[in-house]
Formats: structure tokens, C-alpha cells, sequence
């Protein structure tokens, strides 16, 4: 290298700084859009192909931070083993394999697998699909701040907080404009175009920082990373601090998917606050933390108010702003901490590199390590206790007595929080298992006697109860009660012997409407749910009908059925209160339809506190010729009966005109704009309910 540093600003055919600066931003500002806009959209893509679970977002969220992760070690190792012109040509050959990968996204042989635990396939797929464009992607950051370093900028850290407001921006426009206007094959369209620019603007940059490769070797050595080695205890709190942070995300995004929906819109809302606190902690002056630090332990208190009992449900409207609420506390003081602790500009790298590697050990002991080793849901309220022993531990080394005091006494409640949601899963409970596809428990009421019953939870949401002696003990019960759609159906609608298809087991309660000669086969995906409704329920064993269950993914299953059609289809699978919503598209539709008698009827159950998923089966319904007709049943508890929705689809006549059913129909509200649901488009905020004030 020369000796002499060269002014971009001074020499013949080079770029002012301000040109420079601009260039640099460009390049940060879409690589972050790209990176955090083809999360959900991926995400979305391969959603069907492992049932519709929660648990694939936060799989995906662990290759997210661990992919994120390898794309800083990369900046970092470049930055510091290579010459800054093998720097940049070595970044250039990298985005020129990453074009070797458009159109993004895994191919359609990868949805072809099925797996009892598909999180480790999952993180193969992705690693395979978008690791390498992900990687580079990731890289962008850090490394595109150091080369501006080295052209004498002394603001790099303002460009982390530019990358957090795209992705911000990615996130917010995702569920408004790309999903409700774009398909997933036009989404992936338009993403690498996006991507072939961004590869055009960052060898730019490349190309700039090469052309400044004449700095001599006194300025050389002051960009260098400080010889100063940074503080043990400052490399963990920076690693922590993104630990803690990542865990929430993981931990509110987990209850707000198992209780609403696994889908783009819940995934994007924390994940935006989450980001939204990297803004403000690194883009401005919002975190003070003497005022934050006691704003984190009313968050604690809180959200730990919110969960220490599992059987308090709150609505929608309530909880999802409490959630996010807290969660955004919690996070702006993780990340205005980190703001505080960093090193300067010289040291970025390693300390973007620490925050990596927290991210990535959050989320894969949220996504991988806890659905393993907890029987429970338990890592919302771990999560909680871990960020005040962090608080503790922080404010500790600040001397006031006050603060010590006040910290103990949140770790202290955080303690009996998680006492009490591990108390409350194991109260009265007879299994508690965890798998991939979320959190069972089998609960039995104390009392003895002709009441005493027993209930399936899947996380906090009732799936089947059934009472343990004779003559109730065969009665259906929850959602399938005698004046349910499911129920007026079978019981009235179709003579013995008829063949019956349930997509989705729970504890198997249809199966008591099962006369001699009837055939009533269950898809269930989970391996789990069948041994519980074998083993501790009896509608199975006593059932009159003969009883077949087709384990696996329901699609993938009556798409290799060769089992003759059914008199009736019922579509009746949950996971939580989430709806897997590639049961309810066009292709499902169709694939239904071969597997229905001409006169049959597919029976969908739509009940949802927050998704008015009514409007999206008639519209299906209407496109094939077929009525669509939504029955609706009173809650009764002496009879463990719960309010249920059905939507009855079919051309039988007999069926439209059954007294019962008339006397329990409502009319399908329609919705406007509404577009028919295929497996590349569903758009889920033209359904949502509106909250009913009282």
C-alpha cells in the first residue's frame, strides 16, 4: 500500500464523501430490506409443508439469528486476516454465487418429506435454499461500516440503526403491501431483482473502498481494531444483553402464534419491535437509564402478571398491546445497554459479533433447547426471570442501595412467577408432553362423581373433554355437541353405513356419533395426540364405527389416499387456537373435493376469537358450484358444550333443507375485497374481527 493517504474528495474521477456516504447507506439500507423481507416470505412458503405449526417460525427465527451470526464472523475474519483489496474481491465472488441461487426459495421437492420432528429438516432446507444469500446479506452490515471507516467517516454506528429502520420497513410493508398484493411466486420475482441490485450497489461500494486502498500506514494502523482488548465482563454483557433480547422475541412471538395464528402478520409484529428498539437505542437519544431501568421492572411485572396463570386467557385487544408493549420495554433496555457498553468504531466488528452470537444462543434455546428439556411452555416466564437477574446484575455495579434493592426484589417475583406457571401446568394434570407441534396436557377434574371429566389442552386452548363414567361418558362433548353442524350432519343427514374423513383427532369425540357398519377415519399430524386419545380418553375405544387413523400431515395424506370417498369431510385442525391456514385454500379445496361422494359434505370448523374465517370457505365453496351454509350451536356447561362454528359445504339438498340446520343458521357476513385463498396467497387482515365494545 502507499504511504501517503489519498482524499477521495481530492483526487481526479473520486467520489466526494457525501457521494460516498450515500453509495454506502444505499447498499446497508437495501441488503437489511431484503434480508428481513424474505423471512416471512420464506417462512410463508414452507409453512404447509410441515402442518401449519407455530414451531416453523421459530425454527426459521433460529437459522435467521445463527445464519446472521455466520455472516458477522465472516465480516469479521475479512476485516482482519485479509487485505483490504482481497477483502473486496472476495465479497464480489461471494455476491456472484449468491446469483447462482435466484429465484429464491426452496424448490417443491422439499415439501415432499415428513418428519415426527421436522425442525432439524427445516434447518437444512434453509441452509440449502437462502443460506448463502442470507450469509451475504448479513455480512453487509459490519462489513460495509468498517470499509467506510477506512475512508475517514467516523459515524459507522449510525448505519446500524439505518439497517434496523429497513428492516423495520420490510416488516411493516410485508403483511400491508407485499402479502395482500403479491404471491409467493411474484414475491420471489421481485426479491431477486432486488437482490441483483443490491449486488450491483454493494460491488460498487467494493469497488470505491478498493480504489481508497492508498491510506498510509499511520492511518492504516489507527482504523485498525483498538489494541486495547475490550473488557471480559463487557464481551458477556454484550452477549447477553442480545441473548435476553432474542429470547423474548422468541418467547411472545411463540404465545401469540399458538393462541391466534402462525402466520406473517403475528410473526412481523414483535419482530418489528424488537428491531424498533435497535432504532431508537442506536439512532437516538430515547434511552435514558435511570428512566428505562425502572420502566423494565414495571414491564417485568407486567408481562409476569400475564402469565404466571395459564388459564387466564385475556381477548386479543388486550393482550397482543400488553405483549408488545412489554416486550418493547424489555428490549429498549437490552439494546440501549448495548448502545452504552459499545467500543468505538475500530472494535465494530467484534462487538456486532457478540451481539450475533447472543442472538443466535437466545433463539436456540427458545426454538431448539426448550420445546426438549420443558414439558411446559415455560421459557416466556424464564425469559422474564433471566432479563431481571441481568438487570440485577448490571445495576449492582452502579452502588445504589435502592436500585440493588429494587432489582432483588423483581428477581424474586420473576422467581415465583415461573414457580407458579410450572405449578399451574402440573395442577391436576395426568400427561404433560411437548413435541414440535406445541405443548399437550391432560387435565382431570378432582371431584369425583357423574361430573368428573377430563380435558385436552394444547397450550392454553381447550381441545376435547370427555366425562369418565356411563351413560355420559360416550356423549360428544366441547365443539361436536348434538346440535354442532358436525353433529346435526351426522346424526341426521347420512344413514348407516357411511364413511366419515376428520382432519384433525383432538381426543376423537366425533368418533361417538359412529354407528355399526360406519367408517370414520382421522389425519392427525401429531404422534403425541394419538396416544393420549388412545390411551386416556374412550371415544376411540368405545366407539361403534370402525376407527382408522392416517398419521401425518393431512394433505400429504389424502393426497396418497387410495381409501374409498367419504359421506362427510370435516376439517378440524388446530394448533392451539391457530389455524393451519393451508386447509383452507383452493388446492385443499380441490384435493377435498376428490375425496367427497357428489352428495357429501365437507364440514368446516371455523370458531376463532379473532378470524372471521367463515367468508373465506363460501367464497371457496362458491367457485366449485357448492353452498356454503354457517351453523352455530349454544354453550351448555352442565354438558361441557361449547359455542362452536361450522361451515357446511355441499349440494345435497336434504342436507340445506334439514330442519335442524335451519334452525341454526346464520348468515355468512360477506367481506369486502376479499381474494380467494390458494397456497401462494392468503391475507389474514381482511379477516379480522373487529372487537365488540360493551
Amino acid at each position: 500500500m502507499p504511504n501517503q493517504p489519498v482524499s477521495l474528495s481530492s483526487t481526479r474521477g473520486r467520489r466526494t464523501p457525501a457521494q460516498v456516504a450515500v453509495l454506502f447507506s444505499s447498499a446497508i439500507f437495501l441488503s437489511a430490506f431484503l434480508l428481513f423481507s424474505v423471512e416471512p416470505l420464506i417462512a410463508k412458503k414452507i409453512l404447509p409443508w410441515f402442518g401449519g405449526s407455530a414451531a416453523v417460525w421459530a425454527t426459521c427465527l433460529v437459522f435467521y439469528q445463527s445464519a446472521l451470526l455466520a455472516g458477522y464472523v465472516y465480516a469479521r475474519l475479512v476485516v482482519h486476516r485479509l487485505r483490504p483489496g482481497v477483502q473486496f474481491g472476495l465479497h464480489i465472488c461471494l455476491l456472484l454465487l449468491c446469483l447462482a441461487c435466484l429465484p429464491i426459495g426452496p424448490g417443491a421437492y422439499w415439501g415432499a418429506a415428513s418428519a415426527t420432528d421436522p425442525a432439524w429438516q427445516i434447518l437444512v432446507l434453509l441452509t440449502a435454499s437462502i443460506g448463502l444469500p442470507f450469509v451475504a446479506l448479513s455480512a453487509t452490515n459490519p462489513l460495509l461500516q468498517d470499509w467506510l471507516a477506512r475512508t475517514g467517516n467516523r459515524s459507522p454506528y449510525r448505519l446500524f440503526a439505518l439497517s434496523n429502520f429497513a428492516s423495520l420497513a420490510a416488516l411493516i410493508l410485508y403483511p400491508i403491501v407485499i402479502e395482500p398484493w403479491f404471491d409467493i411466486h411474484k414475491q420471489r420475482l421481485w426479491w431477486s431483482g432486488a437482490f441483483v441490485l443490491f449486488a450491483v450497489l454493494c460491488a460498487s461500494a467494493a469497488g470505491m473502498g478498493y480504489r481508497s486502498r492508498g491510506m498510509g500506514e499511520d492511518e492504516q494502523v489507527r482504523l485498525q481494531p483498538n489494541p486495547r482488548p475490550a473488557r471480559t465482563a463487557h464481551r458477556f454483557a454484550w452477549f447477553a444483553l442480545a441473548a435476553c433480547g432474542s429470547m423474548l422475541l422468541l418467547s411472545v412471538t411463540n404465545h401469540l402464534d399458538q393462541n391466534v395464528a402462525a402466520v406473517p402478520l403475528l410473526w412481523v409484529l414483535p419482530l418489528a419491535v424488537y428491531l424498533l428498539t435497535f432504532i431508537f437505542s442506536f439512532g437516538s437519544r430515547l434511552y435514558q437509564r435511570s428512566l428505562w431501568s425502572r420502566l423494565l421492572a414495571f414491564a417485568l411485572g407486567m408481562l409476569g402478571y400475564a402469565t404466571y396463570n395459564i388459564n387466564t386467557v385475556e381477548a386479543v385487544e388486550v393482550s397482543v398491546p400488553i405483549f408488545l408493549a412489554g416486550l418493547f420495554i424489555c428490549c429498549l433496555f437490552c439494546h440501549g445497554e448495548l448502545n452504552r457498553l459499545r467500543p468505538e468504531a475500530s472494535a465494530l466488528t467484534g462487538f456486532y459479533l457478540m451481539i450475533a452470537a447472543g442472538g443466535a444462543a437466545g433463539s436456540i434455546l427458545i426454538g431448539l433447547i426448550a420445546p426438549r428439556i420443558f414439558s411446559g411452555v415455560y421459557e416466556l416466564p424464564v425469559a422474564l426471570l433471566l432479563t431481571a437477574l441481568l438487570a440485577l446484575a448490571l445495576e449492582w455495579n452502579n452502588g445504589h442501595a435502592s436500585a440493588r434493592i429494587l432489582w432483588t426484589g423483581v428477581a424474586a417475583c420473576m422467581v415465583a412467577v415461573v414457580i407458579a406457571n410450572v405449578q399451574a401446568y402440573h395442577e391436576d394434570t395426568l400427561t404433560l408432553r411437548r413435541s414440535f407441534y406445541g405443548s399437550l396436557r391432560v387435565v382431570q377434574s378432582p371431584h369425583a362423581g357423574p361430573q368428573q371429566h377430563r380435558t385436552l389442552f394444547h397450550g392454553t386452548i381447550q381441545h376435547g373433554a370427555q366425562f369418565l363414567l356411563p351413560p355420559r361418558r360416550m356423549r360428544p362433548t366441547t365443539y361436536y355437541g348434538p346440535d354442532s353442524g358436525i353433529g346435526i350432519v351426522l346424526r341426521e343427514c347420512f344413514d348407516s353405513p357411511k364413511r366419515v374423513g376428520i382432519v384433525g383427532l383432538g381426543t376423537g369425540t366425533i368418533a361417538a356419533y359412529g354407528q355399526p357398519g360406519d367408517t370414520f377415519r382421522f389425519y392427525e399430524i401429531n404422534h403425541q395426540i394419538v396416544e393420549i386419545a388412545e390411551s386416556l380418553f374412550y371415544y376411540l375405544r368405545e366407539s361403534h364405527a370402525r376407527i382408522e387413523i392416517a398419521e401425518g400431515d393431512a394433505r400429504l395424506s389424502l393426497e396418497h389416499d387410495t381409501s374409498p370417498p367419504f359421506d362427510v369431510l370435516a376439517a378440524d385442525a388446530f394448533s392451539g387456537d391457530a389455524i393451519p391456514v393451508h386447509l383452507l385454500t383452493r388446492e385443499a379445496f380441490a384435493l377435498y373435493m376428490r375425496h367427497l361422494k357428489r352428495d357429501g359434505v365437507l364440514a368446516f370448523h371455523v370458531s376463532n376469537d379473532y378470524l372471521d374465517l367463515a367468508p373465506v370457505v363460501a367464497q371457496l365453496a362458491r367457485e366449485i358450484g357448492y353452498r356454503a351454509v354457517l351453523v352455530k350451536n349454544h354453550e351448555d356447561h352442565e354438558d361441557l358444550i361449547l359455542p362452536a362454528d361450522w361451515v357446511l359445504v355441499t349440494r345435497n339438498v336434504q342436507v340445506l333443507q334439514n330442519p335442524a340446520v335451519q334452525v341454526h343458521a346464520k348468515a355468512i357476513d360477506s367481506r369486502p375485497y376479499l381474494q380467494p385463498w390458494t397456497d401462494g396467497y392468503n391475507n389474514l387482515v381482511q379477516i379480522l374481527k373487529i372487537p365488540q365494545m360493551h
